[in-house]
């Protein structure tokens, strides 16, 4: 490359060629760079005070070097202006303003010189292919590529993909996966980003989106179309689930991605070196899903909790290692697919768990509605479970349980607000004892227990509740999932210091998003009414005297003043 700007016309243009088509960029910007790096090395020589522009012609090779000068009057800089009487030399037309053009002799380029405007070059056609490696990647992401090892860094895998190189990062490889230099390799590019080196390629082999793509190669159907596979989760390397659904209700979605004796299934299990794969019927019904995804253990009861996102498991007491999986692998992955929480427990463990509760129901409706144990029993089994559900159910339902009648349910109200009321005036005075605001309480979707909840939490005026954001007010507390530590103890859960976490200050309460988003607002509302308004335009008419008002004489004040 040192050569080419001391070249013949010929060789100029078969080096733009031969720079062009090797890193497979633009010819013009080869020239582009020729003419920079001549430009460079012209200033070098001449002057690098000096506007000097240097033109290759592309078709013949001729290279052009001059110099652009203004036409002053008067020059003050000898080396971008000249004066009238010279510019006529050079162009008989030019004109004080004008910026004309001197001719420069080709510069014949020492070796330092050469070797800079090799850098040039060499720099800009760089810049080049990595723009053009960049556009070529910036839209394939989510897509299977294959490329060989390149080499293995620190733990990352470098792959070499043909026109650009890519990484696999340790966590997005398979674990125990062998990666050898010089073997080929397919795997998933998840995004393409540029930074100060150029593009970087980021590539994975344990996303589940390989997965569910290896299966589109693999299985016809998918790639058409007609079984589509809804949901994936993976554990890299060990085990796998996925969801799958037909559009075709003459073709079965999980035979169709087995194959005949497992021949598709065994394809994947292959490429992701015997990870086994669950394939699952998928059902919008949501209990119908998770009694799917537990497979191969069998479920007896399904309790769902929307408003938790949690759902409950009950399972027969020898399937319940088999539920959970080793190391509680078959629930976290049947949670993953279903994007629910799902806590398992055995006959025995739920019927404890009903006991349990419906024990301490019964006994708050016996302590609060002071009424006898068997009438508090009686309200569980109905289904109540809170002293608000009895206190503002209709009355036409209260009476409609057997044994009761309208006067016992107009009592049973009239005693569960009463015990409401009781409940409010102890977390109000809490609540006041705490130093919380009385201006809080006329928030809207605000009980006192709240409150009190609040002030323990510091939040005591409306300017400390204005600065939270909606997911700090309301976001609801993430629990440690049931877990087993082996197969063979009971199932445990994380300590509670650890169950914290990112939830919101009434988390517990289970309030809506667009009741949080109204309490903020509420909250916030005192920050505007601050703002004074406008002050009125002045007007040359007099001010009106209120009707109610009379207006007040000299006279009339001096009676005043005397009395």
């Amino acid at each position: 490359m040192a050569s080419a700007i001391s070249a013949n016309k010929a060789e100029l243009l078969a080096i733009a060629n031969a720079v062009a088509s090797e890193k497979m960029i633009d010819k013009a910007i080869v020239i582009e760079a020729m003419e920079e790096a001549i430009q460079k090395s012209a200033r070098n020589r001449y002057g690098a005070e000096n506007d000097i522009r240097a033109k290759l012609d592309p078709l013949t090779g001729d290279l052009r070097l001059w110099r652009v000068v203004e036409v002053v009057e008067e020059v003050e800089d000898y080396f971008k202006q000249i004066d009238l009487e010279a510019a006529k030399k050079l162009d008989a037309e030019a004109k004080l303003g004008d910026f004309i053009v001197d001719p420069l002799p080709p510069v014949d380029l020492g070796r330092i010189d050469a070797q800079s405007a090799k850098q040039v070059i060499f720099q800009k056609v760089r810049d080049a292919e990595r723009e053009r490696q960049y556009e070529e990647f910036k839209d394939r992401a989510d897509e299977v590529i294959t490329g060989v090892i390149k080499s293995v860094e620190f733990g990352h895998v470098i792959v070499n993909l043909g026109r650009a190189e890519g990484v696999i990062r340790r966590d997005q490889q398979i674990p125990r996966e062998a990666a050898r230099v010089g073997e080929r390799v397919r795997a998933l590019i998840t995004k393409v980003e540029r930074n100060n080196r150029g593009q970087q390629i980021f590539l994975s082999r344990a996303h589940p989106e390989f997965m569910k793509k290896l299966f589109a190669q693999e299985v016809p159907e998918i790639y058409d179309g007609i079984i589509e596979i809804k949901a994936a989760a993976r554990d890299p390397g060990s085990r796998a689930k996925i969801g799958v659904i037909s559009r075709d209700s003459s073709i079965d979605p999980v035979g169709a991605c087995v194959g005949m004796k497992g021949s598709r299934v065994q394809a994947v299990v292959q490429e992701l070196q015997g990870e086994k794969i669950d394939i699952i019927p998928w059902s919008e019904d949501t209990a119908t899903f998770v009694v799917n995804a537990l497979q191969p253990a069998t479920v007896s009861r399904v309790v769902l909790d929307e408003d938790e996102g949690r759902i409950e498991v009950v399972v027969p007491d020898d399937q319940l290692s088999l539920a959970i999986g080793r190391r509680g692998q078959n629930v976290r992955l049947a949670s993953q697919l279903t994007g629910h929480q799902i806590d398992i427990m055995t006959e025995e463990e739920a019927s404890e768990k009903r006991q349990k509760e419906f024990a301490e129901r019964s006994k708050m409706f016996e302590e609060e509605l002071d009424v006898d144990e068997t009438l508090s029993q009686l309200l569980v089994a109905e289904g109540f479970a809170e002293l608000d559900e009895v206190a503002y159910v209709e009355l036409d339902e209260l009476a409609s349980i057997e044994g009761f009648d309208d006067e016992l349910a107009e009592e049973l109200q009239s005693r569960a607000l009463e015990a409401i009321e009781r409940h409010e005036e102890t977390a109000r005075t809490e609540r006041r004892e705490l130093g919380v605001d009385d201006a809080l309480a006329e928030i809207p979707h605000l009980t006192e227990q709240m409150l009190v909840t609040l002030g323990k939490a510091g939040i005591k005026t409306l300017d400390d509740l204005a600065d939270l954001a909606t997911d700090e007010l309301i976001a609801k507390k993430r629990e440690a999932p049931r877990r087993r530590n082996n197969t063979d103890g009971p199932p445990t859960r994380r300590p509670p210091a650890r169950e914290q976490d990112k939830g919101g200050v009434l988390g517990e309460y289970g309030l809506s998003e667009e009741q949080g988003n109204e309490i903020i607002m509420a909250a916030r509302a005192h920050w505007f009414e601050d703002e004074q308004p406008a002050p009125a335009p002045a007007s040359d008419e007099p001010t009106p005297v209120p009707a109610a008002e009379e207006p007040v004489t000299e006279e009339a004040a001096d009676a005043d003043s005397e009395q």
